[in-house]
């Protein structure tokens, strides 16, 4: 009897050490050669970019081997606050999202750091004193964007110019930055004046039904600055509605360059394009894997950008992948 207890015993540390040494790990670990779980709270789905953003993120965690747990807030700051409280009870080793808006973060991202998982923010910067509740941010530099929108406007008005801004969702960095840019470089134009500013939303539907309004509420409009292709897609159906041109009775600025609004370039319809590079899922991916290794990162990941006239748009088409 006592042989075989021995045994038996010997059989289950035999067992335990195995299992200690095995290397599998569950997921999520973060350990070397285990996968690591990431929790990534999406905005939504508004819009042509968003959808692209997604899909890059989803495909660059599969080909990195990481467990990707999704989610979309459907624009609600409330529902990815839920969403980040879940992966925090999940204990991911990772989590991501591209905040609805900038404020009312500290909380749930304190909870984040109280149970030590680092948080990278992509594409939308938040409004926080304390940077110590993320690791990173990769994305663009909105400001800059509309400064580009801006620059072309300056260059291509002649006399006085009456402009209608289709703004992005209220509080977004996105469509505070890019109309800061903007209204930066008319400044040195007193000839350029915003007339009537209103948000969309970043939606088709919702720049469509704003420009439908300002189009019988202002006498003249000259140009239309869209915080993105999709509202800007959504104003040409309101001017053609209208009666009017669009990109010649009514020119079009617009941020993004998804293939929607490049095919509306490259026909004229829109005249000048800022582009925002939706495919973050590779960088972001790599940025995880250092931040849960404990590896330095820079505070600020910025993607290169450039932007698009008529022709351009016209060349690039053909390759583009969004």
């Amino acid at each position: 009897m006592l042989k075989k207890i021995t045994t038996a015993a010997s059989v289950i540390a035999l067992c335990a050490l195995t299992a200690c040494g095995s290397g599998s790990g569950g997921a999520g670990t973060g350990s070397s050669g285990d996968t690591i779980t990431m929790g990534f709270a999406q905005v939504g789905a508004e819009s042509g970019w968003r959808t692209a953003n997604t899909k890059s993120v989803q495909d660059e965690a599969k080909a990195a081997g990481i467990d990707l747990k999704f989610s979309d807030a459907q624009q609600k700051q409330e529902n990815q606050i839920k969403a980040i409280r879940s992966y925090i009870q999940q204990k991911v080793k990772v989590i991501a999202f591209s905040p609805v808006v900038e404020t009312g973060w500290d909380t749930v991202l304190l909870e984040a750091k109280r149970a030590n998982i680092p948080v990278i923010l992509t594409d939308r910067a938040i409004d926080s004193d304390d940077t110590s509740l993320y690791k990173t941010f990769l994305g663009s530099d909105f400001v800059e964007e509309g400064r580009k929108a801006g620059d072309w406007m300056v260059a291509n008005a002649t006399g006085p110019t009456n402009v209608v801004e289709l703004q992005g969702t209220t509080g977004a960095a996105p469509a505070i930055d890019r109309k800061k840019g903007f209204e930066e470089k008319i400044a040195s134009k007193p000839d350029i004046k915003i007339v009537a500013s209103q948000t969309g939303d970043f939606t088709r539907s919702g720049g469509k039904q704003v420009m439908e309004a300002f189009l019988k509420s202002q006498p003249k409009i000259d140009v239309v600055y869209a915080h993105n292709d999709d509202m800007g897609l959504g104003a040409i159906e309101a001017i053609k509605a209208a009666g009017k041109v669009p990109g010649k009775d009514i020119k079009i600025i617009t941020v993004d360059a998804v293939k929607d609004g490049m095919t509306a370039l490259s026909n004229g319809e829109i005249n000048f394009i800022v582009e925002c590079n939706p495919l973050l899922g590779k960088q972001l991916m790599d940025l995880a894997k250092k931040v849960v290794k404990g590896e330095e990162v820079p505070a600020r990941v910025v993607t290169e950008e450039g932007t698009f006239t008529q022709e351009q748009a016209k060349a690039a088409l053909p390759k583009r992948q969004y």
